[in-house]
């Protein structure tokens, strides 16, 4: 029996997808930046040619708001694409947090978590870029991503709990690790 829901198998298919564009047997380079544009809502629709099959909404109504969740995801993608299974966002960015010392990580994450839909893109090209430019072998999980991005405000705060906890108990396990490490 398969414990995949279908809405989980779109968002492991559509980023099997964008995996295909950003593989170096493959690259097209031409997608990637039209992707990496549709993080610009005025070129939000360049990207719907790659992510339309991904999209299969249980409600009409849920069109424009799961499209625009995988056009989201897609532009992310191209901006890092770098994807591993398990790691999200949240625990791409706390090392970042630690070495960089100061607030400024943490406090960014703070302003992503409690980001509204219409803010959220910004944070997120904020979050991902951070990730980048100082940690660029750093993968991100783009499953789970795109579940967050879904769900937003749709999940009673899930996401968000889910990646609070990613963020600050990880900080607290590499503390204790390096406690150990030192005794």
């Amino acid at each position: 029996m398969n414990d995949v829901s279908p809405a989980e198998n779109l968002s492991e298919r559509l980023v099997a997808r964008l995996e295909r564009i950003a593989s170096p047997d493959t690259r097209d380079r031409a997608a990637l930046a039209r992707l990496r544009k549709a993080l610009h809502s005025s070129r939000r629709l360049e990207a719907l040619p790659v992510v339309i099959d991904y999209v299969e909404p249980s409600h009409p109504r849920d069109v424009e708001r799961l499209e625009d969740a995988a056009i989201l995801l897609a532009g992310l993608f191209a901006l890092h694409p770098v994807h591993r299974r398990g790691h999200s966002l949240a625990r791409a960015l706390a090392p970042i947090a630690e070495s960089q010392g100061g607030n400024s990580v943490e406090e960014r994450f703070r302003a992503l978590l409690s980001a509204s839909t219409s803010e959220l893109p910004v944070h997120l090209r904020h979050a991902v870029s951070l990730v980048r430019s100082v940690s660029p072998g750093t993968g991100i999980d783009y499953v789970d991503l795109h579940w967050a991005i879904r769900g937003w405000d749709h999940d009673e705060g899930a996401s968000r709990r889910r990646w609070a906890r990613d963020f600050w108990a990880g900080a607290q396990n590499r503390h204790d690790s390096d406690a150990q490490a030192d005794a």
